[in-house]
């Protein structure tokens, strides 16, 4: 069973990257040092070929106890490559960093070493192709292993106890990721009758048959997942799979209280669950976002001011009124603020716009404002929302407080988007939920956002507005 050979898999693992980090190294020491020496000989000042191989009786166990820090040792059945990556980045450039700062401080402190003349270029070099060789290498692995698990070898066989939404949402992603290698043997439960079966799987019998079969010792793993009502079990079972020595898992059936992204942290040895993180929540997150607003929205309404003019100007050309509509919009916290955007309706009496929202064909909309709309122009004026902190460059699109109101009885999770500020684009915009779109899905991406929140996120959502978030179908 898998149990029993993962230990020799990890153990060679470890070789495997200890041959790609030396490998690395020599392949640097040649094409910076080894192909000059070829060529034209030993040089004054290149230090001795064993003097840069010695090293390497400290980079291997090095870079070999970074990977793991950086858990590059863990199991790769769930774990996804986007993760290895960049931890395989990260490790090399803290690797390459320590490097560095050990030759300053041994040339610094120990000068009769006269390691001064040792290549910074060759580390620099070592670090680039190390990364890559790494890369490489486990990407082979992964290969190697989704085809070993494909033809029904290297599977790791797992049972569950309880049949609840929880084992349904397990079993969903264990037969759409099969290279996991992961076969559920079947399900215990009480209320289930046996021999029913979802998506081929088995209800196998009562939850007490886990005593006749934990002695069989055939089974990887043991998936707890209890429904709610069955929890007051759970002690009882835990107990009984540890006593086994069965590796057990914990999956809590809580979908319907805790729909989003919870986390955990240690309350003096408490764990307490998160019902959703949100980054943005971090002071110096937000600080950081807010530095980037302020600084985005001033040098943006510097820049596009003859634009915003000649904007200006037609509106007030083609349509009577005031340039700028202003209209009350619910922001962070659910505080209300007043929204500017260019008029492009015609003017309307007091309280008329808040019948609906803009369909197709509004014959509200004048001329230059289908225009506008269409291509976004009219967004522009929140530039000045964002310098005064009403809104962000980037987040949820704010609403109108009566919608708001219907919305959060009618939609599940509405008002989680009322944790960040609104923003002048945002995740679900460019993805084309805009205009008269379904509120529902443009609420999972807006929760997709706030969950998932990163600067580099950010600049994302904002270089994709200048392709798809400027002029859309939906916009009118």
């Amino acid at each position: 069973m898998i149990k029993d050979n993962q230990q020799y898999f990890n153990r060679l693992h470890v070789i495997v990257d200890a041959f790609v980090i030396a490998g690395s190294y020599i392949l640097a020491w040649y094409l910076k040092i080894g192909s000059n020496l070829k060529d034209t000989g030993p040089e004054v000042g290149v230090l001795d070929m064993k003097i840069y191989f010695s090293a390497l009786y400290f980079v291997v166990p090095g870079y070999l106890i970074l990977y793991y820090w950086f858990k590059l040792y863990s199991p790769k059945r769930v774990q996804r490559s986007e993760s290895e990556i960049v931890n395989v980045c990260k490790a090399n450039i803290v690797g390459v960093t320590v490097f560095l700062a050990v030759l300053f401080t041994v040339n610094n402190t120990f000068s009769s070493f006269q390691v001064h003349d040792f290549s910074r270029g060759m580390v620099g070099i070592f670090c680039a192709v190390n990364t890559v060789n790494t890369l490489l290498m486990r990407a082979l692995i992964r290969y190697i292993l989704y085809y070993v698990r494909k033809k029904g070898y290297n599977l790791k066989y797992i049972l569950l106890v309880g049949y609840s939404r929880a084992a349904e949402e397990y079993i969903n992603r264990i037969n759409s990721n099969p290279q996991w290698g992961y076969v559920v043997r079947g399900i215990l439960d009480d209320k289930v009758p046996r021999g029913a079966t979802y998506k081929g799987v088995k209800v196998l019998g009562s939850i007490d048959n886990l005593l006749y079969i934990l002695p069989e010792n055939k089974l990887d793993e043991i998936a707890i997942t209890l429904s709610l009502e069955s929890y007051d079990r759970l002690e009882e079972l835990v107990d009984l799979c540890e006593k086994s020595g069965v590796h057990t898992k914990f999956i809590p059936d809580y979908n319907s209280l805790i729909p989003g992204k919870p986390y955990m942290e240690d309350l003096m040895g408490l764990p307490v669950i998160n019902i959703r993180y949100v980054p943005l929540s971090n002071t110096l997150s937000a600080l950081a976002k807010r530095c980037v607003d302020i600084a985005g929205s001033f040098f943006g309404l510097i820049l596009i001011s003859p634009l915003l003019l000649v904007v200006a100007l037609l509106v007030k050309a083609t349509s009577k009124g005031p340039v700028i509509f202003k209209q009350e919009r619910v922001g962070l916290h659910n505080k209300t603020f007043m929204m500017y955007k260019f008029r492009t309706m015609r003017q309307q009496q007091p309280g008329e716009e808040k019948k609906g929202w803009t369909v197709k064909g509004d014959p509200r909309i004048t001329r230059v404002g289908a225009f506008l709309r269409r291509t976004s122009l009219d967004e522009l004026p929140q530039l000045f929302n964002v310098l005064l902190g009403d809104m962000s460059l980037v987040g949820p699109r704010p609403e109108r407080p009566q919608f708001v109101e219907k919305f959060r009885e009618e939609i599940p999770r509405y008002m989680i988007k009322h944790q960040v500020r609104p923003g002048m684009t945002g995740w679900a915009q460019i993805n084309g939920y805009r205009g008269d779109t379904s509120i529902r899905k443009r609420i999972e991406y807006d929760i997709y956002y706030i969950e998932n929140w990163s600067m580099a996120f950010d600049i994302k959502i904002l270089f994709l507005t200048f392709f798809k978030g400027f002029i859309n179908e939906n916009a009118y």
